[in-house]
C-alpha cells in the first residue's frame, strides 16, 4: 500500500515547480530593470516627450537587442504562467492542449511582430 501523505508522500507530475518559480522571478526582475532603464532615459532627456524621443531611445542597436531580450523574457514569463493556469484549471485534455497550442502560436506571433517593430523589416 502506498502512502500519499506526510513525509512518505508520493510526488507525481512534471516536477516543474522550482524551475518555473525561478524563471518567473528572474524574468520579472529583468523586466523591472528594463523599465528603470527606459524611465531613466525618458526622465533625464531634455525636450518634449514625443515620437522623436521614443524613436531616439530605441534607435541604438544595443537598445534594440536589449529590448528584444526583454521581449523574449516577457514571452517566457507569459508562457510559464499561462501553461500553469491551463494545467491547473482546464481539465479536459483536448481543450487544455488546444489552449496551450493557441498560446504558443499567439506568443510566437507577438515575437515576430516585436522583431518587425524593432528592426522595421
Amino acid at each position: 500500500m502506498s502512502v500519499n501523505y506526510g513525509s512518505k508522500r508520493i510526488v507525481v507530475g512534471a516536477h516543474y515547480g522550482l524551475r518555473d518559480w525561478l524563471s518567473q522571478r528572474i524574468t520579472a526582475a529583468l523586466m523591472v530593470l528594463f523599465t528603470f532603464v527606459v524611465l531613466a532615459q525618458v526622465l533625464f532627456t531634455r525636450g518634449p516627450i514625443g515620437y522623436e524621443l521614443w524613436a531616439s531611445i530605441f534607435a541604438a542597436q544595443w537598445m534594440k537587442v536589449l529590448t528584444f531580450a526583454i521581449i523574449v523574457a516577457l514571452i517566457w514569463h507569459v508562457w510559464v504562467g499561462m501553461r500553469d493556469i491551463w494545467m491547473d484549471y482546464i481539465k479536459p485534455v483536448w481543450l487544455r492542449l488546444s489552449l496551450q497550442v493557441f498560446t504558443i502560436v499567439w506568443l510566437v506571433g507577438c515575437a515576430g511582430w516585436a522583431i518587425q517593430v524593432l528592426w522595421r523589416l
